[in-house]
């Protein structure tokens, strides 16, 4: 059974960088069927999907960000991690680290993190 677990400080100051590692427990982050993404939710929305690290450490963001995201791994650990330069108070939100599953009908996420607070302030 897969496991995966955030870590990071959960307070960052503007125009400083975020930095959180996702811990997996199970599995292996280079198995070619999965993939390994940040997703977020800022209080009082939905989810907004950051980017991917793929099997074979492709990387893929979301263009909302602005290029502000970066996503790298380390194999050896079993762990991914993102950062998130240039950040506001708009950054303020709950971080999480999520597999994805790929079919041909969309990429489906059946293990999560469970999400760590991260607030951006002076």
């Amino acid at each position: 059974q897969v496991q995966l677990q955030e870590s990071g400080p959960g307070l960052v100051k503007p125009s400083q960088t975020l930095s959180l590692t996702c811990t997996v427990s199970g599995g292996s982050i280079t198995t070619n069927d999965f993939s390994w993404s940040w997703i977020r939710q800022p209080p009082g929305k939905g989810l907004e999907w950051m980017g991917v690290i793929a099997y074979d450490g492709n990387t893929y963001y979301s263009p909302s960000l602005g290029g502000r995201t970066s996503i790298s791994r380390d194999t050896s650990k079993k762990q991914f991690s993102l950062q998130l330069s240039s950040v506001t108070p708009e950054d303020t939100a709950v971080y999480y680290c999520a597999r994805g599953d790929t079919y041909y009908s969309g990429t489906y996420y059946p293990y999560w993190g469970q999400g760590t607070q991260v607030t951006v302030s002076s």
